[in-house]
């Protein structure tokens, strides 16, 4: 089936989505929406569910010969799959009602991905309607393999379709596709559900070049919705990742430290093995002594600290007892940083799945 790149209008089919505005837990998911599979951070009420992180993706079954998808969102880029082939990719597409048409009679699958990040928005899906004659069936069944990344712009995916390292604002968001970021590649291979909770130009402690002090990533990472002070993405008790990769430190170590910021770089990396500490705590509190958690680095043009105090982190875990923090480092070798702004190009992506699958490999996973 022939890609076609859609753009809808954000007041077309105006009339066809209404949402109610409030917001309840994913286990209050009901009618349409208790068809679908996401294991995405979503709030839901009965009509629609609400999200902010990028690679948010939903799936469902149907039989019929067309599928509608419910939409409301002006801010960000959506793929359409139909039985595994991308059949349209939605650009902002707002409130609308995305139809599918034309399929041979039958059973299919159907899987709507959430490309772009959007930070300061928050997003709409209202479930999967079945064309005239057909059935939205039972959801698909949830992946027992759980994989969760955290990190920054490597890990949403930025700007990996350009083809250039110049880009505008509206060329980043057109040319960012979390759904070819190394992390869904990844999890992709191993039939594995994910989450990528990933905030470009944020650090542990520090975001790049000193942007939005008083903030990092960790002020973001409880939330579903971005873009709330104070929210709270609550696990519904399906979400259980025995592997969690965290890629935070290049928006720490990246630039220099501007005048008025209160570093220097001894008490930069001091803090940044405090936090990361931290981090680790939670993320061992919430998912339990089973979960591998994985602490990545990667080479940084400028400096060594990032990798070398990454590692070190990693260190102090094991010989505190905790074998199974593991860290992983990934080198520029074979790599082009063709996407926007010297970012890993798709190409590059799949190669850092690549050795990101063989080192996963090399763990003792219990899936």
């Amino acid at each position: 089936m022939r890609t076609v790149r859609v753009t809808v209008a954000l007041a077309a089919l105006a009339g066809s989505l209404v949402l109610p505005p409030g917001l309840a837990s994913a286990d209050t998911a009901s009618g349409a929406l208790a068809k679908v599979h996401t294991a995405g951070r979503v709030k839901a009420d009965g009509d629609s569910l609400r999200y902010s992180w990028p690679g948010v993706y939903f799936e469902g079954r149907f039989r019929g010969t067309g599928v509608g998808i419910v939409l409301d969102d002006a801010d960000n880029d959506y793929d359409v799959e139909v039985d595994g082939a991308t059949v349209a990719t939605l650009v902002t597409p707002g409130r609308t009602t995305y139809r599918v048409n034309g399929l041979t009679s039958g059973v299919h699958r159907v899987r709507l991905v959430k490309r772009t990040e959007s930070p300061w928005a928050t997003s709409a899906f209202g479930g999967f309607v079945a064309a005239p004659g057909g059935a939205i069936l039972g959801r698909p069944a949830a992946r027992h393999r759980q994989i969760e990344f955290i990190g920054d712009s490597y890990t949403v995916g930025y700007g990996n379709l350009s083809g250039s390292r110049d880009c505008t604002g509206g060329e980043v968001a057109r040319t960012t596709d979390a759904d070819l970021s190394f992390g869904a590649l990844t999890a992709r291979r191993l039939n594995a559900d994910y989450q990528i909770n990933a905030f470009s130009g944020r650090g542990m402690v520090r975001n790049y070049s000193g942007s939005d002090p008083g903030t990092d990533f960790r002020t973001y990472y409880d939330r579903a919705l971005l873009n709330v002070d104070g929210d709270v993405w609550r696990n519904p008790g399906t979400w259980h990742p025995q592997l969690v990769v965290v890629g935070l430190g290049i928006n720490d170590f990246s630039t220099a430290i501007n005048p008025g910021e209160p570093w220097t770089p001894e008490t930069l990396v001091a803090a940044y093995r405090t936090a990361y500490q931290g981090f680790l705590d939670k993320l061992r509190a919430r998912y339990g002594p089973r979960t591998i958690i994985v602490v990545s680095a990667t080479n940084m043009s400028n400096t060594t600290v990032f990798a070398e105090t990454a590692q070190q982190i990693v260190q102090e875990r094991n010989s505190r007892g905790d074998d199974r923090i593991r860290y992983w480092y990934y080198s520029e070798s074979g790599l082009d940083y063709l996407g926007c702004h010297w970012h890993p190009s798709v190409h590059d992506h799949r190669i850092i799945a690549d050795r990101l699958g063989e080192f996963v490999a090399t763990l003792p996973l219990r899936w």
